[in-house]
């Protein structure tokens, strides 16, 4: 897949993550895991990344004694995800393009 459109989808699938309930690192990882493979390592980048451009916020817990950073989606990382549905509807078209299917064919 391509490198810039495999970094959008996981971006928007960590955002949809998020959306679903305030949570950490390892945790996201384990949700997506069924649906995208994604390590730690590339997850936290992007969580940096989308804090760093408000779709994220960020607060700590305390849990077992350590301090736990926990990922909130922000109304900006709502209207991306938003977004990211219009812009699916035109892939989906797209790709019926290049599988040589008209729009009758659907």
């Amino acid at each position: 897949m391509d490198v810039q459109l495999r970094r959008g989808l996981l971006e928007v699938c960590v955002l949809a993550a998020v959306a679903r309930h305030d949570s950490y690192g390892y945790q996201i990882v384990r949700e997506m895991e069924p649906f995208v493979e994604i390590s730690e390592s590339t997850l936290y980048p992007i969580l940096r990344r989308l804090e760093a451009g408000e779709m994220l916020s960020v607060y700590s817990v305390e849990h077992s004694g350590r301090l736990r950073k926990y990922y909130r989606i922000t109304d900006k990382g709502r209207m991306r995800l938003a977004e990211f549905e219009e812009e699916w509807s035109e892939m989906v078209r797209i790709h019926s393009f290049i599988a040589g299917r008209g729009a009758e064919d659907e």
